[in-house]
Order: structure tokens, then sequence, then C-alpha cells
């Protein structure tokens, strides 16, 4: 009986040992199971993570594009309605259908290397149907029926 009592104390002091082994080893390398994190403020906030620069493989734009549009792109048509052409009569005035992406400069620009026309100025609006429309002046010493008449409106 005696004997059963000593290993019976023995067998608790080992246990006893394991544990405390097992407790110190938890200490120094964690259990392993994560704590859950106590939340403070009402929103959630995403954590800020690592953010790479793009290191793409493959190249997207093979050339570079070429340096603004050309006049063959803004000017798409002249106008050739009657009110047009009641514009290049009295206001001295043609009307073109132009690009959507195209400002006054560049109409005025591509108007000079199409037509050889010094514009005075430009006015443009979007119509309801989503086409441009610029009423290009031109200057006093040209005379717009002429140029319209070498377009072919009149």
């Amino acid at each position: 009986a005696f004997y059963n009592q000593e290993v019976y104390k023995m067998s608790k002091v080992n246990t006893k040992v394991t544990t405390a082994k097992k407790a110190a080893t938890a200490l120094k390398k964690g259990s392993g199971r994560k704590a859950t994190t106590v939340h403070t403020k009402v929103h959630f906030y995403r954590p800020k993570t690592l953010k790479l620069a793009r290191n793409p493989k493959v190249i997207s734009k093979s050339m570079v594009s070429a340096q603004g549009p050309k006049a063959y792109d803004v000017i798409k048509y002249p106008l050739t309605t009657e009110t047009a052409l009641k514009k290049i009569e009295e206001n001295n005035t043609l009307i073109f259908i132009v690009n959507i992406t195209a400002n006054k400069r560049q109409i005025k620009e591509a108007v000079k290397t199409l037509y050889d026309i010094k514009a005075d100025k430009v006015n443009t609006l979007i119509r309801p149907d989503g086409l441009k429309k610029a009423y290009v002046r031109l200057s006093p010493d040209q005379e717009a029926a002429d140029v319209a008449n070498k377009l072919g409106i009149i």
C-alpha cells in the first residue's frame, strides 16, 4: 500500500512538472490560439497592409500616340441647311459639324489647314442629338459665300 502511495505521489509530481513545462513553452512561443481583439470604436477601419508598386509583365502600349487630333479628325462635314445658308450670307459665318471632343482652338486650326480660311472666332454648341456644331466666323477680308461655293455648299 505504501508503494502505491509513493507511486501515486510521484505520478502527481510528474504531471505537475509536465504541465509546468507545457505552460512554459506555451508562454515562449504562444499557445496557437489568437485572442479576440476588443473593438473600442464604433466604426471598423480596414487595417493598412503592404501596397506594392505595379510590376507589369506585358507592356500595354507598344507605341506612343500621335500628338493631338488631325484636321480631318476634328471637322466632320459642313452643314448645308437653310439656316446655315442664311448665316453664310448675312453673318459671314460657316457652320460645321465637328468632333465632340474638339475644342475651339482645334476647330480654328483645322479650318485654317483644310480650307485656308482665317477664322475670327468660333462658337460651339452640342445639339440634342449629341453632335457638336461649330459656328466659324470668318475675318472681314474673306467672304463666306466664296468659301462655301469653293466647298460645294452653295
